[in-house]
């Protein structure tokens, strides 16, 4: 009898700004779960928005995943909002007053239309990041792809920029491609591009945003490049009681945006992976010769999922004080700087108390299900 096909292992990593550090807890975990001066254990590792900063790490490091990890772990920990985006009162003023001229031209005038600049993130990801060791760890074996999504302002398309072996082919599907490319600064910068808050970025002669603005299947990528084992790193945290009664009143303009935030970043993920696991139900309970007679090509796709076990609203609420005085000044009226409105500010919170209790908590959710993961890379 033919030995089981050994699975190929994805690693799914979400959007959510500064929220993304809790995927390094739980990265940090996984590395010490495997041998010391082990490979890069995901073949194929998928990223979105903030999660795209920590995949081609990965990639870039995936002769070592032990030290790709450490990397990503003592940059996120140490990490100040103005490493992201300028905090002095002039960039903000700037960016206001590039608004009011365009508003007044009838939004003829040309203008990065964005409340922050992201400058220092470019500087900081060219420091972080060399993109030049992705291709080299595909050459070598230790990444058979790396996928990094945006949304296209021009098609309304999600964008699934991938670099990987050379037998991986492009795919379309309805309001999503993938698009084979070398991945460098451009991709990072697109896909973490905030509507509104970060600016738009050119990728190949078209301007992108948010890979997780209009990602309707964020699992998709994952399969499309042959994954069959997924591991997904979310970013949500439910609402705790006191939250839901805190919510009875009429809604902050923060309570506003975080709830758009939290429709981009966390629903669409937490509804594919819902899905996904509902298909993996049905092919459970159902003959797989009639599903070759009738030409159905779905198979089971094993799903481990990790999200965080803590309101990380409520997190960002005891670390508000931490964010720039600037910023604090501007988001003090919106009621993003107190709670049930610091959803918001949880975005935005570059900060090195709120990122490292993040991280923390992410190392903890995932040695709490040591076992699950310790089962997850165990081969058939």
């Amino acid at each position: 009898m033919a030995s089981p096909t050994p699975p190929v292992r994805g690693l799914i990593l979400s959007g959510g700004g500064a929220r993304a550090a809790y995927q390094v807890g739980v990265l940090r975990a996984v590395a010490e779960m495997l041998p010391a001066q082990s490979p890069n254990p995901f073949p194929i590792i998928c990223g979105t928005s903030a999660g795209a900063i920590n995949a081609a790490g990965l990639a870039a490091g995936a002769h070592n995943y032990a030290t790709a990890v450490h990397s990503l772990d003592r940059v996120w920990s140490n990490m100040t909002a103005e490493q992201v985006y300028r905090t002095d009162i002039f960039a903000f003023t700037s960016s206001l007053l590039r608004w009011m001229f365009s508003a007044a031209t009838g939004g003829q005038a040309k203008t990065r239309s964005a409340l922050l600049d992201n400058t220092p993130l470019k500087r900081l990801l060219r420091l972080l990041i060399n993109f030049q060791r992705i291709g080299d760890s595909v050459d070598k074996g230790h990444l058979r792809a790396l996928s990094i999504t945006a949304s296209s302002y021009a098609t309304g398309e999600s964008v699934s920029f991938f670099q990987g072996a050379d037998d991986l082919q492009e795919w379309t599907r309805a309001r999503r491609l993938g698009r084979r490319s070398v991945i460098g600064v451009q991709h990072m910068l697109a896909s973490a591009a905030i509507p509104l808050l970060f600016p738009a970025e050119q990728v190949d002669g078209s301007f992108y945003g948010d890979g997780a603005v209009r990602q309707l299947a964020p699992v998709s990528p994952a399969l499309h490049l042959g994954a069959n084992r997924l591991l997904v790193i979310g970013v949500s945290g439910g609402n705790s009681p006191g939250q839901q009664q805190a919510l009875s009143g009429y809604p902050s303009l923060a309570q506003v945006l975080g709830h758009v935030l939290n429709s981009v970043f966390v629903d669409t993920l937490e509804g594919d992976v819902e899905r996904l696991e509902r298909i993996n139900n049905t092919l459970a309970v159902t003959d797989a010769g009639q599903r070759r007679q009738r030409g159905i090509q779905l198979r089971p796709v094993d799903v481990l999922k990790i999200y965080p076990s803590e309101p990380i609203d409520e997190i960002a609420g005891r670390h508000s004080r931490e964010l720039p005085r600037t910023l604090r000044f501007f988001l003090r009226g919106s009621g993003a700087t107190r709670s049930p409105g610091a959803g918001a500010l949880s975005y935005l919170l570059f900060e090195p108390g709120f990122t490292r209790e993040l991280i923390e908590l992410g190392y903890r959710d995932a040695m709490a299900r040591e076992q699950e993961i310790r089962d997850f890379f165990k081969d058939p």
